[in-house]
């Protein structure tokens, strides 16, 4: 169980680093991530290389027992790079240049960048590839965090060539497209740019590939550090932290290219549910890998200094949000960073050693965690097993959901999806959340809501789950466009309307739920019926729940309905269908439910599904996780709270039978085997 933070001595003078390392060894840090922004400082001019200092912080780490995550510091180029290559400096749609002075600045796709970043990368991975304290290698920082997308001419040209290996030829392009409509067709790839600042809504096509185009230049610069960090004879395993749900990269794509997943994760202090969002991002974290444990890169031991208000984390709340991402996977817990920087934009964000020294709360928190994680054993890899339950989540379907000139425009994916998972989370359930072609047989019950773009193995997949013996959920905006973001001949549910035996006719657009009052439309459709049968113990109906941002319109042609729109222009419409396919169940449902709304359906289909909780007859606010026979539980309430678990505390290494939770406090216990 790895512990530490990024650590940046090149902020600090020499005589410091030391005490840094004396004060790691007090804290418990296992590994440090070395070098993430220190370009500047490796290399002061083309050409010109400075290690010394860099040499010594590794030996002094090394000596004392400290392993390093070594970075490539390709994150920020020095202020030397842009003044000589300023064409190398990133462009927003309106031409606007991103200029030196804070980070990330350079273009993905620009020759000029991954020449240089390249030589540095070459130069670092030859020096140290064989240094002992070096375990691990960290490429880059938060690929996109700050420039989500490249317009300059650099990424014009990389556009065009990555379209014409992606379409072979102009006429391939055109009709994937749809170019003669306002036309756009194009009668070579050097006709085509970027979706730059246009006069109206641009081509949905081209930005849906702009969206891909992005990402692959982004991922392209990861491949070109990781493969000149091999070239260099380098054997550690390589990574690049990933930031959860985050629009830009697609991580399903990235994942088989990494070694070992990493992950940065924010929760905010101020919003007492943050805690399911934080477990949302480790699930999704996990689930790119799965049965492969992932690291916690970066978290905050106290106050962010980014958020319009940046609350300090409660007393033991870091260690129980630590204790979260252990109990979803994580086999290393580290932070930003490791002593409080004195200068710069991030000064007030907190650190392991903060400004106020070490006769302070957050010391005291650090010190207790490491010597908590020292304690634990080898944790078993998260096991095929610990989740029944998926939802279908997809980077390519996330940027179709979010273009612009739908029925619906403004829907939040994400947002969406978060809140099926929440209903999940309240009743202890595990959850993976993967896309649809990866849909199989471990899950008894699988959510796809929102999942507009189908391609056909994702139709293939779902269809096959469900003749399986799986139960599915899907709607509403389902199967409603191919990859390429084009309608196909028929209409809607072209592919998996057999298999939840319904039409759709009209996708009714709600106005959204928090558009002002005076705002006209609809804006709820109440929906209800029978759900569970008798002695089900579940409720018999849905009432008094809302539907929101859309109500469909769906015809019944091979299904039994479940709930129907009680109020508004569908009254009496079916709102819930179910449909037995092959040995499982396929049900539709045509709006977005609110919170209650969802929690009501999750509930029904539990049941349905036979799909157990972790831990049963918990409260909301206790979380549970199982890796393997290792079950975590975290009590984010304000009261205390017994867990029914029996088996050995991993931290004490006492037997349990039952543990009592105080707030903010967790437990790992490997459970005692069912005689």
């Amino acid at each position: 169980m790895h512990y530490g933070a990024d650590y940046n001595p090149e902020q600090w003078p020499e005589e410091v680093w030391p005490d840094d390392v004396a004060r790691m060894r007090e804290a418990g840090v296992t590994m440090v991530s070395l070098g993430i922004f220190s370009w500047a400082r490796i290399q002061p001019r083309e050409g010109e290389f400075d290690f010394a200092w860099l040499d010594r912080v590794l030996d002094l780490l090394h000596e004392g027992g400290i392993a390093v995550d070594l970075a490539t510091a390709t994150a920020s180029p020095p202020p030397w790079a842009s003044a000589a290559y300023p064409e190398l400096l990133p462009r927003d749609e309106n031409g606007a240049v991103y200029w030196p002075g804070s980070r990330q600045q350079f273009a993905p796709s620009s020759p000029v960048y991954r020449r240089l970043a390249g030589e540095l990368v070459s130069a670092v991975a030859e020096r140290y590839a064989q240094h002992p304290a070096v375990v691990m290698w960290h490429v880059n920082n938060e690929y996109g965090c700050h420039v989500h997308a490249d317009y300059s001419d650099a990424a014009r040209d990389a556009f065009r060539r990555w379209l014409a290996d992606r379409y072979g030829d102009v006429d391939a392009l055109n009709r994937a497209w749809g170019t003669d409509f306002w036309s756009q067709r194009y009668g070579s790839f050097d006709e085509v740019f970027p979706p730059r600042k246009a006069p109206y809504s641009r081509n949905p096509g081209q930005m849906l590939d702009f969206r891909r185009f992005t990402s692959d230049m982004l991922l392209e610069c990861y491949l070109m550090e990781r493969d000149l960090i091999r070239a260099a004879g380098a054997a550690q395993p390589i990574t690049t932290n990933f930031m959860g749900a985050f629009k830009p990269a697609d991580y399903e794509r990235w994942a088989p290219h990494l070694d070992v997943i990493s992950d940065d994760c924010y929760p905010d202090p101020n919003d007492p549910e943050a805690f399911r969002a934080a477990a949302f991002q480790r699930d999704l974290v996990r689930s790119f890998k799965p049965e492969t444990p992932w690291l916690l890169m970066e978290q905050a031991t106290n106050a962010l200094n980014w958020r319009a208000s940046n609350a300090p984390k409660a007393p033991g709340q870091m260690a129980a949000l630590s204790a979260q991402a252990i109990g979803r996977g994580a086999d290393g817990i580290l932070f930003f960073q490791w002593r409080q920087s004195r200068a710069g934009a991030e000064k007030f964000h907190s650190a392991m050693l903060p400004h106020a020294g070490t006769d302070t709360r957050t010391w005291r928190e650090v010190t207790a965690l490491g010597a908590s994680l020292a304690a634990l054993p080898e944790l078993p890899a998260p096991a095929r097993g610990d989740a029944r339950v998926a939802i279908v989540f997809d980077w390519e379907n996330w940027w179709a959901v979010e273009a612009s000139d739908h029925p619906m425009n403004g829907i939040d994916y994400v947002a969406v999806v978060q809140r099926w998972y929440r209903a999940l989370h309240r009743r202890h359930v595990q959850v993976d959340l993967v896309p649809a072609a990866r849909v199989d047989d471990r899950y008894d019950l699988v959510l796809a809501p929102l999942l507009g773009l189908v391609r056909e193995a994702d139709a293939a997949a779902l269809t096959a789950f469900v003749e399986g013996g799986g139960h599915l959920l899907a709607g509403p905006y389902v199967d409603v466009v191919d990859e390429h973001d084009r309608f196909r001949d028929g209409g809607f549910l072209t592919q998996l309307g057999g298999v939840f035996g319904v039409r759709l006719e009209d996708f009714g657009a709600l106005v959204a739920p928090d558009a002002p009052d005076h705002a006209p439309g609809e804006r709820f459709a109440p929906f209800g019926g029978p759900l569970g049968g008798a002695g089900s113990g579940e409720p018999s109906s849905v009432a008094e729940s809302t539907g929101t941002l859309l109500a469909e319109e769906i015809h019944v042609t091979d299904a039994a309905v479940e709930a129907s729109f009680v109020g508004g222009r569908l009254t009496g419409r079916p709102a819930l269908t179910r449909r037995a396919h092959g040995d499982g169940s396929a049900r539709y449902l045509a709006t977005v439910p609110d919170e209650r709304g969802a929690q009501a359906v999750v509930d029904h289909l539990l049941s349905i599904a036979g799909v157990a909780p972790v831990v049963a007859d918990l409260p909301e606010h206790v979380e549970v996780a199982r890796r393997g026979e290792v079950v975590t539980a975290i009590n984010h309430g304000d009261v205390a709270e017994r867990v029914p678990l029996a088996g050995v505390d991993l931290v004490s290494g006492a037997t349990v039978d039952g543990v009592e939770l105080a707030p903010q406090e967790r437990a790992i216990v490997r459970e005692r085997a069912a005689s």
